[in-house]
């Protein structure tokens, strides 16, 4: 086999974990928007902030709720800007 081959080899034996794991994630997600009253927010022990959104749509799939949050450490952009954190009364550095 190829390298590519490989690869794809080795990732297609894992695709059932991955399934299983963002059904899982979704369900969780969809049951978070529901407890935040689909406009709810929280913070996380890191300083993380998520809020409740109804998404305005995906490329694979569409979804009617969601959670959006501000970036981690390692990213440049998250999902819900500072400034909309800080407006909530987060401590965001």
């Amino acid at each position: 086999m190829t390298d590519k081959q490989k690869r794809f080899v080795e990732l297609d034996r894992e695709k059932e974990k991955i399934k299983k794991w963002y059904e899982e994630y979704n369900k969780a997600t969809e049951e978070l928007f529901d407890e935040l009253g689909g406009t709810g927010h929280f913070q996380d022990d890191q300083g993380i902030v998520y809020m409740a959104e109804k998404p305005k749509g995906t490329f694979v799939e569409y979804k009617e709720k969601g959670i959006i949050r501000t970036k981690r450490i390692n990213e440049t952009k998250g999902t819900l800007s500072v400034t909309k954190a800080k407006e909530l009364g987060y401590d965001i550095k």
